[in-house]
């Protein structure tokens, strides 16, 4: 069965049984390719399956951080608020994506606001639990941070391209 199916599925019975499935879908899912799989079983104890409806609001930009989201299936978008523009569209995530770093760096509020452009299935990791997790785990934790580094520089980018794009309009 593939990860979608099985997401599906666990979606509309309940099924989703952590131990087991969350560390096959987090193994399969591709921002955690190649992690040590102890590293994988700490994320999944630190996470929870979430299921958004198309529209639904996932987090707004100040809000406080607490967690970030492995999407596995559906779409979401960022946004932020403009002045005499209302919201920018940053970024679309979809299926394999991660969504969300605040949860790593103080004063741990959120950056952007994201709302699910589709039904959106994802695991929910508890950024408070991950961070005591690489303090005592170090080497975790540079891994860690080094993918969500890449998140990050990710997101700078798109808010770059969307910022000149805005200008350009003017």
């Amino acid at each position: 069965m593939s990860s979608e199916s099985f997401v599906q599925q666990a979606a509309k019975d309940g099924s989703l049984t952590k131990e087991q499935d969350f560390l096959s879908l987090l193994r399969n899912h591709p921002f955690f390719e190649g992690l040590n799989s102890a590293y994988l079983v700490i994320l999944a104890d630190c996470g929870e399956f979430i299921h958004y409806k198309s529209g639904e609001n996932i987090f707004r930009q100040g809000d406080p951080s607490s967690k970030f989201y492995a999407i596995l299936r559906g779409k979401a978008i960022l946004q932020m608020p403009t002045v005499g523009r209302g919201q920018m569209s940053i970024e679309g995530l979809g299926d394999g994506t991660i969504l969300g770093w605040s949860w790593l760096l103080p004063p741990y509020k959120k950056q952007f606001d994201a709302y699910a452009l589709e039904d959106t299935d994802c695991i929910a990791i508890d950024g408070a639990c991950i961070r005591e997790k690489c303090e005592a785990d170090p080497t975790f934790g540079y891994e860690l941070l080094k993918r969500f580094a890449a998140v990050m520089g990710e997101r700078l980018q798109a808010t770059r391209r969307k910022l000149l794009d805005s200008q350009g309009e003017r």
